[in-house]
C-alpha cells in the first residue's frame, strides 16, 4: 500500500496525522489531497523505518524547497556531503537530493539516507550511467535493476526523464542551449543513437511497480527544461509537458505518488502561465520548479536571480522549489553556498506562503516586528531565518568605531537620547544599552523616536484629562 492508495482507500496513515499537524490541517484534507493527487507524501518505506520525517508537497501545504548535493569524479567525499546534508537541513531544507557521479555510490547513498530525516531523492540514470563504459550500452534491465537498488536503499522520489520522446528532438534545432539536463541529454543520445524510444517511457508501468512496492514517490523529470530565457515556453518544453501529463495519470492508477519538475530559465511575464499551463496539462499533480532563473547574466549570483523566480513561481502554483546556490553555472558548491542558497529559497517559500495566507504563515514575521520595535536583539535573533549571520552582522556594527564615538557623544548629551536611557560602554568597548538599531544611533532611531512619541501622547492625554 502507497500513500496514494490508502488515501483513495478513505484510510488516513500516521504520516499523514503527522504532516497534518506541521500544516495546521485536518488531517481529512490532507488524505483528500493525496487522494486527488494535488499532494504527496515522499516516504520510502525503508526510509520511515530508518527515522524519516515526513512532509507534505502540494498546493495546500506551505512550499517546500529542495537542495541538490551529491560528490563528482572530480570534487567532493562522502564526510563533506554529510556536512551539506547537516548545513542543508539547518537553513531550511525540506528535501535534498543526491546528484552524485563517480565511485562508490551505493556507499555514499545509504549513509546520506542513514544521516538524512528529510526526504531523498535521486536521478538513477546518472549510477547507470557510471556503471557502464557508455551510455549506449544500457538495457531495460540495467534501468530496472538500479531504480530497485535505490527504492531498497531507501530513497523517497526519483527524477526520471520518461516524458522525452523522439518525436521532441527535433524541436530544440531552434535553440541556444539545446539539452541543458544532464538525464535528458544522456536519453536523448541513446534514442538517436538506437533509432528507439525513451526506454523510461517504454518500461514506465514496470517502473511505476517498483515505485508501488517501496511508495517511492515519481518526480517527472523535465529533460527538456529550457537553459536560457530564449529557450523557455517553446514547443519542445510544453510537448513533453504534455506526455508527462499522459504518465501522471498512468502513475496514478498503478498507486504512484508523483510530482512535477519544472522550467528552470524563465522571463518574469512568462512565470504565471508556464505554473498554469503545468496545473491544466498535469491534472494539477505537485510542481517542482528548478528556480525558475529570471536572467542569465548574474553569474555568481543566480541564488538572487531564481529566488525571485521562485517567489512567483510558488505564488502562481509551485509546491516545491529546488535552490540554486551562488555556484549555479560555475561548480559545485561548498558549504557556505549551500547555506546561502538554502537561505535564498526558504525566504522565496516563506514569500510566497505569506502572499497566499497560509495558516500561521506570517506569525514569525510579525513576532519579528514586535522584536524590533522593542530592541529584543536575542529574540531578533532566534527567530531570523539565518541567526549566526544576523548576530554576526550586528556585533560587527556594534564594535565600529564609528558606533562607539557616536556613543560617547549621545552619553554627553540629553539631546541624544531623548527618553534618558543614556548608551555606556562595556569594558570591550562595545555599546553597553542597546536601546536603538545599529544603523542609526540612539539620536536617529526612528522606532526609539516613536516609542518617545507615544510615551509624550500618553502624557499629554493625561494632562487633558486632569
Amino acid at each position: 500500500m502507497t500513500q496514494l492508495t490508502e488515501a483513495r482507500a478513505g484510510r488516513a496513515t500516521p504520516e499523514m496525522e503527522i504532516v497534518a499537524r506541521k500544516e495546521r490541517l485536518d488531517v481529512e484534507t490532507i488524505r483528500e489531497e493525496i487522494a486527488a493527487g494535488r499532494m504527496i507524501i515522499p516516504a520510502n518505506k525503508n526510509h520511515l523505518a530508518k527515522g524519516l520525517d515526513p512532509i507534505a508537497i502540494g498546493r495546500k501545504a506551505t512550499t517546500k524547497i529542495n537542495a541538490n548535493l551529491g560528490v563528482s569524479a572530480l570534487a567532493g567525499d562522502s564526510r563533506r556531503e554529510m556536512e551539506k546534508i547537516e548545513t542543508a537541513i539547518k537553513y531550511g531544507a525540506d528535501t535534498i537530493m543526491d546528484l552524485s557521479t563517480g565511485a562508490d555510490l551505493d556507499a555514499l547513498r545509504t549513509r546520506m539516507i542513514d544521516f538524512a530525516s528529510v526526504p531523498v531523492g535521486t536521478v538513477p540514470l546518472y549510477q547507470i550511467c557510471e556503471e557502464l563504459d557508455d551510455i549506449l550500452d544500457m538495457t531495460p534491465q540495467n534501468i530496472l535493476d538500479c531504480v530497485e537498488k535505490q527504492a531498497k536503499q531507501g530513497v523517497d522520489y526519483m527524477t526520471i526523464h520518461c516524458a522525452l520522446l523522439r518525436e521532441h528532438i527535433p524541436l530544440i534545432d531552434s535553440r541556444i542551449t539545446g539539452i541543458v539536463s544532464r538525464g535528458g541529454s544522456l536519453t536523448a543520445k541513446w534514442m538517436v543513437a538506437h533509432k528507439a524510444e525513451n526506454p523510461f517511457y517504454e518500461h514506465f508501468d514496470e517502473l511505476c511497480d517498483i515505485m508501488t512496492a517501496y511508495d517511492v514517490s515519481w518526480s517527472l523529470g523535465d529533460g527538456l527544461r529550457p537553459g536560457c530565457l530564449h529557450d523557455a515556453s517553446d514547443a519542445a518544453q510544453f510537448g513533453e509537458l504534455s506526455v508527462m501529463g499522459e504518465l501522471t495519470k498512468r502513475a496514478w492508477a498503478r498507486g504512484a505518488q508523483v510530482m512535477i519538475e519544472g522550467p528552470g530559465h524563465v522571463p518574469l511575464d512568462q512565470i504565471a502561465d508556464n505554473m498554469r499551463r503545468q496545473a491544466e496539462a498535469c491534472f494539477e499533480a505537485p510542481f517542482y520548479v528548478l528556480g525558475p532563473v529570471v536572467c542569465d547574466v548574474a553569474p555568481g549570483y543566480d541564488h538572487i536571480t531564481s529566488a525571485i523566480g521562485g517567489a512567483i513561481a510558488a505564488y502562481n502554483g509551485a509546491s516545491m522549489l529546488c535552490y540554486v546556490t551562488p555556484k549555479e553555472h560555475l561548480g559545485l558548491p561548498n558549504l557556505e553556498d549551500v547555506r546561502v542558497g538554502c537561505v535564498a529559497f526558504k525566504i522565496a517559500a516563506r514569500a510566497a506562503d505569506i502572499g497566499l495566507k497560509r495558516p500561521g504563515a506570517r506569525e514569525r514575521d510579525d513576532e519579528m516586528a514586535r522584536a524590533r520595535f522593542a530592541f529584543d536583539w536575542d529574540k531578533q535573533f532566534s527567530l531570523a531565518l539565518d541567526p549566526e549571520r544576523a548576530r554576526e552582522y550586528y556585533e560587527e556594527a556594534r564594535s565600529n568605531p564609528e558606533d562607539k564615538e557616536r556613543s560617547e557623544k549621545a552619553r554627553a548629551s540629553e539631546g541624544g537620547c531623548p527618553r534618558g536611557l543614556h548608551p555606556t560602554l562595556n569594558p570591550d568597548g562595545t555599546i553597553a544599552n542597546e536601546d536603538y538599531c545599529t544603523m542609526c544611533g540612539p539620536k536617529f532611531c526612528a522606532m526609539r523616536t516613536t516609542a518617545d512619541l507615544i510615551r509624550l501622547r500618553a502624557h499629554e492625554n493625561e494632562e487633558e484629562v486632569k
